[in-house]
């Protein structure tokens, strides 16, 4: 029954309301209702809940028996005639709807009891044919009722069905309607929306047919194997394990058995007389068989070469064959912990292994951990696998399960192949990578439905361009200057305050991720590992580049070269588990081309090592506050749409209560950052700010009356310090006709208003305010700035080296002109320009440009070519 709880979908069918007529009672009839019209072919009883209140009512001269509560489904109108409890009409007598059929023949038809119906839809009786339900089977079981399985394996009614016989139970529904309603029993057809199995695969609509099948009887074993779960060292998720003993609680026997050919050969023989025999190893089958061992030995005990072999019958001494069936592909994976584990050198001796042999066995034996989806596996391979193993061991199989959830497309549908949203895995590998795709299923949170799909693997894609930027800056600038790491050492003395604190979040990294690969967390230490991709990338290199830029080899250089060569070192180590093949990459690069002694894979190399005295956690929460405060000045240049290019007078911080504040060099690289002249701590903002009052009348009225419009005229005329007291005290009084009175905040509503050339950004009690008035003389610099950044753009395009020097050639109005005299010098650094001319030269490359809503004509040249 596995595969009916895995897909539902809500469908419409036709419900009908038939008439069975009673024995002996000329023109009285049960009202059954059911959604499956072609069951009825197969009816052997009607089920009543004994407590129910039914009524015996005449409806359009015949008299009918339903549920009181249901009494809305009848058509026209009705008169009751009685009342009485289900428990009334059980064992009644009844015509089936389809006695005439040879199936039918000697069926007889009665009424029984079930607490499990409804009074919410139908009629209150329940048609019952147990060869064609669950349930419907277990209550024919219980009180006796016949059994008639209607159709074969392809759903088509099998012979004594008369005209149904040969025809597909998707085709009948309506021609049974249509006999039904011909022989005078059909009372109603309604369209019934419910929730409806289907195949996983293709969406069919599944039934439900009667089979034997081979079971393992599982009330003696239930609450043993709930003991052996509970001895599981970690479920992730915890509720895991919750879910695992619910479906304990409430299993059914285990059905072990398919009606296959290709699978595992149940080894049960079965006799003629009724008797069989379970087979429980290779060398007691040699020992009962008569006859097709030697056809059978040197052979695996599958099809067709196990059936071949025939045992004698310990009760009646007839042959036995073997069942044709095959075991439930859940029974073959249970055994895995005992099926697979034995000397790499004997492989295929089946005595150097469990049973027979458990010291290698027992060296691997319970597995540290294993992992599958979540939906299904509880009641599937977790389960098997525990029940074995209880069976067996008694212990769990196990140390730590992984459940996670399942893949989705990207916008969380099932995927299909039919819905043309499937995405084949060769497709994904050649389009995303495959480390794309790992880095996505790391990153995702595994108790929750994975999106998968060619937008999301693009945003991975950026995330990793990151580090491989970082990594392709280092490769490039030590390819320049002959750098090689083998045998340079980290010198304390000689690091920057920047290299402390790369190196300081480098080992936190190392700790952190250790911790959650350690507890299979690998989220979360996606989540720092992609932090620490911007912390390198956007900070440490970024404010580094010079060191690197400079022409000359100086110690500086080669500790700046060391501290990055460490930590994209320690960083690849890291993220190897996750992203294989560009780790590997990276490392050949890194590391092997440079040094033959180092390890031959990554793969190979020991997870880094901590090293506790590099940490500086102080260090660390002081750049995050600098980082802090930078990003929220960019904020607020971005709300009033000003370039950070464009350098600004002043920028106020004020840092929450007990928080000290930085010292100059943090200063330092918040206005290098934010390209601005001067910092001030200040223990508040209110000055920046004007505030207004408006009276909110609806409170006002009810507690003034008709004092409440020249209340609300005061508070209008309020001077700005007088409501900038109320805003920090929240009470104003007055007197207006001898009477005190008392405002408070809730009476008025407060509009705050940055003052003219502020901006404002408050986040996490750290408030940051920049003045944006803009002089003539960082109008200036903002130009040159931008000249900057468009001229590097230039020796991009024309493809010159980093370390090429030139020649600049500009044409320009005077505004621009006297802004390229004022920061000549800055312009010459920046540009790497040994020369800056005013006139016109064909240069290299030639383009005319917009500064700032200013047109230029700049001209390039190497000056080494």
């Amino acid at each position: 029954m596995e595969i009916a709880t895995e897909g539902y979908q809500e469908l419409t069918h036709k419900a009908v309301f038939v008439r069975f007529p009673l024995k002996d009672r000329k023109n009285e009839y049960l009202l059954v209702w059911t959604t499956t019209p072609w069951t009825l072919t197969s009816n052997t009883g009607v089920a009543v809940h004994p407590d129910f209140i039914y009524v015996k009512v005449k409806n359009n001269g015949a008299i009918y028996y339903l549920a009181k509560n249901l009494l809305r489904v009848l058509k026209g109108k009705y008169e009751i005639l009685a009342e009485m409890p289900g428990k009334e009409l059980l064992n009644l007598i009844y015509d089936g709807p389809f006695d005439y059929l040879p199936a039918q023949k000697g069926v007889i038809h009665r009424v029984i009891p079930w607490e499990e119906i409804s009074e919410s839809e139908g009629t209150g009786l329940v048609h019952i044919a147990p060869g064609c339900g669950k349930e419907d089977f277990a209550l024919g079981k219980e009180f006796g009722l016949a059994t008639i399985a209607p159709l074969d394996e392809l759903g088509y009614y099998i012979n004594g069905f008369d005209w149904l016989s040969d025809r597909n139970v998707t085709e009948v529904t309506e021609p049974i309607i249509e006999d039904l309603q011909k022989r005078g029993i059909l009372y109603n057809v309604e369209d019934y929306t419910h929730r409806y199995p289907v195949c996983w695969r293709c969406d069919s609509e599944l039934i439900f047919r009667l089979v034997d099948e081979w079971y393992i009887a599982m009330d003696t074993l239930r609450n043993e194997i709930a003991e052996v779960a509970k001895k599981v060292e970690r479920w992730i998720p915890e509720w895991g394990l919750d879910r695992e003993l619910d479906w304990l609680r409430n299993m059914a026997d285990w059905c072990i058995s398919k009606k296959r050919y290709w699978g595992l050969a149940l080894p049960i023989w079965e006799c003629s007389c009724g008797n069989f025999t379970v087979i429980g190893s290779r060398d007691e089958l040699k020992e009962k068989a008569v006859s097709g061992w030697k056809e059978f030995e040197g052979h695996t005990p599958h099809r067709p070469w196990v059936d071949v072999i025939k045992i004698r019958c310990e009760k009646c001494g007839n042959l036995m064959s073997r069942i044709p069936d095959v075991g439930n592909p859940w029974l073959d994976a249970g055994i895995v912990p005992y099926s697979t584990m034995r000397p790499p050198e004997d492989m295929h001796n089946l005595y150097n292994g469990y049973p027979y042999d458990k010291s290698y066995w027992g060296q691997w034996f319970p597995a540290d951990f294993i992992t599958e989806c979540f939906p299904g596996q509880f009641r599937n391979w977790f389960y098997a696998i525990l029940t074995m193993s209880t069976v067996l061991e008694n212990k769990p199989p196990f140390k730590v399960l992984l459940g996670h959830a399942l893949v989705r497309d990207e916008k969380g549908e099932e995927m299909h192949k039919s819905k043309g949203n499937a995405i084949w895995f060769d497709d994904a590998a050649e389009k995303m990578g495959a480390d794309v795709m790992r880095w996505m299923f790391a990153k995702h949170n595994p108790i929750q439905n994975l999106n998968f799909g060619y937008g999301p693997a693009e945003e991975i894609k950026r995330n990793l361009l990151t580090l491989w930027n970082v990594y392709s800056f280092f490769v490039t600038y030590a390819n320049i200057d002959n750098f090689n790491p083998v045998g340079k050492k980290l010198t304390k003395e000689n690091l920057t305050k920047l290299d402390r604190w790369i190196l300081s979040r480098t080992n936190s990294l190392i700790k952190k991720c250790d911790q959650y690969y350690n507890e299979y967390d690998v989220a979360s230490a996606v989540k720092e590992i992609e932090y620490f991709f911007d912390e390198i990338s956007n900070w440490y290199l970024r404010r580094n580049r010079r060191r690197f830029w400079k022409s000359e080899n100086d110690l500086d250089k080669e500790t700046a070269y060391i501290v990055l060569y460490n930590c994209l070192l320690n960083l690849i180590k890291i993220i190897s588990p996750i992203a294989p093949f560009w780790a590997e990459d990276m490392y050949q690069n890194l590391v092997k081309s440079v040094d033959q002694n180092a390890p031959l894979s990554i793969h190979l190399c020991d997870f880094p090592e901590v090293d506790e005295s590099m940490i500086d956690l102080e260090l660390e929460n002081e750049v995050a506050l600098v980082r802090k405060i930078v990003s929220m000045g960019r904020s607020a240049r971005n709300k009033v749409n000003i370039k950070v290019r464009q350098p600004l007078k002043e920028i106020l911080i004020c840092l929450p209560s007990g928080e000290k504040n930085l010292d100059e060099p943090a200063i330092h690289t918040i206005l290098e950052e934010l390209n601005v002249k001067k910092a001030q701590f200040v223990a508040t903002t209110d000055e920046l700010y004007t505030y207004s009052l408006n009276p909110k009348f609806d409170r006002l009225g009810p507690k003034y009356g008709a004092l409440s419009r020249k209340i609300g005229e005061w508070i209008k005329g309020l001077g700005a310090e007088e409501v900038r007291n109320f805003v920090k005290t929240g009470i104003l009084k007055n007197k207006f006709d001898d009477r005190l009175i008392e405002i408070t905040k809730e009476d008025v509503d407060i509009k705050k208003q940055e003052l003219p050339n502020w901006v404002i950004i408050e986040e996490d009690n750290i408030l940051v305010a920049i003045n944006t008035a803009i002089t003539e003389e960082l109008e200036a610099e903002g130009l040159v700035r931008e000249l900057i950044h468009k001229i590097q753009l230039m020796r991009k395009e024309a493809d010159f080296n980093l370390t090429d020097r030139i020649k600049i050639y500009y044409q320009c109005p005077d505004k621009l002109k006297n802004a390229i005299n004022k920061n000549l010098d800055y312009l010459k650094n920046e540009t790497l320009a040994i020369e800056v001319i005013d006139g016109e030269d064909s240069g290299e490359i030639k383009r005319e440009l917009e500064i700032n809503g200013i047109l230029a004509r700049i001209a390039l040249i190497r000056t080494n070519k």
